[in-house]
């Protein structure tokens, strides 16, 4: 008898094992991305700070700052959608600072509709989050330069494309605000986290696995019809 099950035993025990793992591993994942969720949190409820030009990603993202200077209306628009302020354009803006410096403003979604109206050119405040995001993968189409709508954020390329240093402030407010613009403020509820639905899906599969299991050991020992 013994013999009979030993395969289906194996496969159950090996399949259950496999499918926990993953589930626990899933559960470390959790953990670390709710430390990292609340790290950014915490870094975006301090106050701001001035803005700095030797800061840096590995240290300063999601730090909140202020500065102040003038967009010059050279702009970059990326297509975005799903958004809290709908469908549209992120536009990046090539802003510079009171104290000489140019770097990259994500100002906020402009309307498909208003794609074409003037950019404000007045000196503001503004306050927001550095970023350095990179919304690139493999099939991201390259920009149409021609229409200028871009498909990813990508702060090297849009940098260059601006002639800004290599450095995106996401605007959370302006004074005066652009009235084209809605602020698209960062969130960490942009971040995902399906750590815990995944936990879940595998411990089901899991549970899954040893019913079928258990089913293919009674079968294996259940007399066959003479």
């Amino acid at each position: 008898m013994l013999r009979k099950i030993f395969f289906p035993v194996l496969l159950g025990v090996a399949g259950c094992g496999v499918l926990i793992w993953l589930a626990l591993w899933q559960i470390d994942r959790l953990a670390w991305k709710e430390d990292i969720l609340a790290n950014i949190n915490a870094r975006l409820g301090a106050d701001p700070r001035p803005l700095a030009i030797d800061v840096t990603e590995a240290a300063d993202e999601y730090t909140r700052v202020a500065l102040s200077g003038t967009p010059t209306g050279q702009e970059l628009h990326v297509l975005v959608s799903g958004t809290a302020a709908g469908t549209g354009y992120r536009v990046i803006s090539r802003f510079e600072t009171d104290d000489g410096h140019a770097i990259l403003l994500d100002q906020g979604l402009l309307p498909l509709e208003a794609k074409t109206a003037a950019a404000l050119l007045a000196p503001m405040q503004v306050t927001g989050t550095l970023l350095w995001p990179d919304d690139q993968t493999s099939s991201t189409p390259d920009p149409d330069l021609a229409a200028n709508i871009w498909f990813a954020r990508n702060v090297d390329t849009m940098a260059a494309a601006l002639d800004t240093l290599p450095l995106m402030v996401v605007a959370t407010a302006t004074s005066p605000a652009d009235p084209r613009l809605t602020a698209l403020p960062v969130a960490t509820a942009d971040i995902k986290n399906d750590h815990f639905a995944y936990a879940v899906t595998w411990f089901l599969l899991a549970i899954v696995w040893a019913v079928m299991s258990l089913f293919l050991i009674i079968r294996t020992l259940r007399p066959k019809d003479a």
